[in-house]
């Protein structure tokens, strides 16, 4: 960890980063100084203040509670859609790369008939055929970018199955599954584990995108991309902070996630490391 943390100083700003906003999301009742649905009419549309740090909300809604609570939608639906796509792409990628053939053939016409689209307007089609709702988006976004993956990892399959040990465990009568399960699969975890958390920023990035469009997780329950639209939208340029806070933290969460991937990209992947 404190190599890590030597070579890669980004990466691990990243992930501390996104540490922090998983704490606030788990810990968001004891660490909001109100809830995210309390409302005060008398404190409508206030500057930062003692009392709240943050700012309010067109309804007296302190804004950094609202931010903390976000978290807990951006963390859920982050990680959540994290491992459904990697579930999801794994199990095309491995099936397709290994047996090839005709069933190799199928489905990477599928995956390219999903790759034609882009990305949120197949997430908006989805979510207009199932309805907002937090575990509609993560089924949604993990299904969208489980797709997508299954294509890098069924090159990842493809590069470990020309190699020779596979050969000779054929040879010695190992069965499909025991070749899956102990030669191909630990040896393509490293690009599983960056797919992962590169796609983490998209995840969290696309679901905002979603709540502002209103196809999101559902109010009152707060949400980024949900804070960004509707009364952010309306008094921006009289309360500028509506929108500034919960960008803010948008940007921060996409930021970690990135740099969190690229520094174990860089890691995980001999072929990037370098030397001499």
């Amino acid at each position: 960890m404190w190599t890590f943390v030597r070579r890669k100083p980004l990466g691990a700003a990243g992930g501390l980063v996104l540490a922090v906003m998983l704490a606030l999301a788990l810990l968001a009742e004891g660490v909001a100084p109100y809830g995210y649905d309390e409302a005060d009419i008398f404190s409508r549309l206030k500057a930062p203040s003692e009392a709240h740090w943050l700012g309010t909300d067109n309804l007296g809604r302190d804004l950094l509670s609202r931010v903390i609570y976000g978290a807990r939608v951006s963390m859920a639906v982050g990680f959540g859609g994290v491992v459904v796509g990697l579930l999801l792409g794994t199990a095309v990628g491995l099936v397709s790369g290994y047996f090839g053939g005709r069933l190799d053939l199928v489905l990477q016409r599928v995956v390219d008939a999903f790759m034609c689209f882009p990305l949120l307007l197949v997430a908006l089609t989805i979510m207009a055929l199932l309805g907002p709702g937090l575990g509609n988006v993560i089924l949604t976004l993990g299904l969208v970018l489980g797709v997508r993956d299954s294509r890098v990892i069924r090159s990842a399959v493809l590069s470990v199955k020309a190699h020779l040990y596979l050969e000779a465990a054929r040879a010695l009568g190992a069965a499909h599954a025991a070749m899956i399960g102990r030669h191909v699969l630990p040896n393509i975890l490293a690009p599983i584990i960056i797919l992962g958390t590169v796609n983490l920023g998209a995840i969290i990035l696309t679901e905002a995108a979603l709540s502002f469009l209103g196809f999101g997780v559902p109010p009152p329950r707060p949400s980024w991309g949900g804070m960004l639209s509707g009364a952010g939208l309306v008094h921006m340029l009289r309360a500028p902070w509506l929108a500034l806070w919960p960008g803010v933290a948008l940007s921060l969460a996409v930021f970690g996630a990135n740099m969190l991937g690229d520094a174990l990209r860089d890691v995980l992947d001999p072929r990037l490391r370098g030397g001499r």
